[in-house]
This record gives C-alpha cells, structure tokens and sequence, in this order.
C-alpha cells in the first residue's frame, strides 16, 4: 500500500514538473503573443472587445499556452496595454522587445505573426493601420511581410 502511495505520488509529482516546464519553456512566446496582439489592438486606436476575447480564444485553445491560467495572459496583456496608454512609443518599444524574443524560434515568430493577423481581422476589419502594425512585428522578426500577405 506504500508503495502504491509512493508511486502515485511520484507520477503526480513528475506531471506537476512537467506542466512547470513547459510554462517556462514557452513563458516568452505567451508574453510575444500578447505583446503582438496589443500592438494590432492598439494600433487603430480602439482596443475592442472582440479582439480581446479573440486573444483570449487562442491562448486557452493553443497546446503550447492552454497551460498558462487566463488570469496571467490578462495580466500580461493589461501591463502591456497600460505602457501603450502611459506612452505609444514606449508600448510599442516595450512590446518588440518581447516579439524579439521569440525571434526565429523553431517556427514560434510565424505562428505569432498568424495570430497577430487573426487579432487584426477580429472585428471583421483588417485595415491599414493594422497591417502596418503586423508589418513592422515582421520586421522586427526579421519576416518577410509579403509572406502573410501584407
């Protein structure tokens, strides 16, 4: 019985180690991610509804970010968005400086990027601003815009 016990707890204990690891393997492209999708957000000067709730709809159906609580991308999301609102050039600043992180990571930039224009077109409008905010994300990347068709 002992060592039933011992062995439950162990394989508890390893699943616990793993779900830690895999937040802090994928902390930095979470924060890209948010990041990311306040720049589009912001960058029509209205950060709607929809394209919060839209953020939100990937984290929590994303493999790699379901494990992070909603609770923390809100948090991330609201921190970055306050920058925005203190200063748009510090926002902004502050907010590539994340995306670069995730810079040429095993496929992680493009996928940010796709989540960056699934953001913009949230509220049925793609428009020019939001393009514009996508394009200097790429350049930041160091990805061609064109390949995401911007």
């Amino acid at each position: 019985m002992v060592m039933q016990w011992l062995k439950d707890n162990a394989t508890a204990a390893r699943a616990r180690m793993a779900e830690e690891m895999t937040k802090y393997k994928n902390r930095d492209f979470m924060e890209a991610v948010v990041a990311g999708c306040a720049i589009v957000a912001a960058a029509d000067g209205d950060i709607s509804s929809e394209e919060k709730q839209k953020m939100i709809g990937y984290m929590q159906s994303s493999e790699e970010l379901k494990v992070f609580k909603t609770e923390d991308v809100i948090k991330s999301f609201n921190d970055t968005v306050a920058k925005f609102e203190f200063d748009a050039a510090i926002g902004q600043a502050e907010a590539l400086k994340k995306i670069a992180k995730v810079k040429g990571k095993d496929g992680a930039d493009r996928l940010l990027v796709r989540v960056c224009c699934a953001i913009g077109a949230a509220d049925g409008d793609f428009d020019a601003t939001e393009r514009a905010a996508v394009t200097r994300i790429c350049a930041e990347l160091g990805l061609p815009a064109s390949e995401f068709d911007l």
